[in-house]
């Protein structure tokens, strides 16, 4: 029997959908698709969505005993490709030494019309 541990962090809110902040198998979390839904970034550039997405992403990682040098792959959608160069300089200043695998897909819209990003990821754990 595979053995997964649900988990939501106090410090990014409750979940109110059907779904949780990640989800933990052996050594691996699978981390939901972050917005910056709730946050004082929502409706804003998709930059200052992004830098508040991985700001989440730390409180996960921290949560964890990790940091974002633990990043094995990151899925990013787009609204809209015209913002991609201020896009990356938020990535590459985020990512750790260590550059994770990436996918970057453009949507049509995401949940709620004042967000332009959101982004998934895995992460490996000691």
């Amino acid at each position: 029997m595979i053995h997964l541990e649900r988990k939501n962090y106090a410090q990014l809110g409750t979940v109110t959908a059907p779904y949780v902040h990640a989800v933990k198998h052996n050594d691996t979390l699978y981390v939901s698709g972050l917005t910056a839904f709730g946050s004082a970034a929502q409706g804003q550039d998709m930059a200052s969505q992004a830098q508040e997405i991985f700001r989440q992403l730390k409180v996960i990682a921290a949560a964890e005993n990790t940091t974002l040098s633990a990043l094995m792959k990151v899925t990013i959608f787009v609204t809209s490709l015209d913002a991609l160069p201020a896009l990356r300089e938020v990535l590459f200043a985020n990512f750790e030494e260590s550059l994770p695998a990436s996918s970057l897909v453009q949507v049509s819209g995401l949940f709620s019309p004042d967000l332009n990003v959101e982004i998934e990821a895995v992460l490996a754990l000691d």
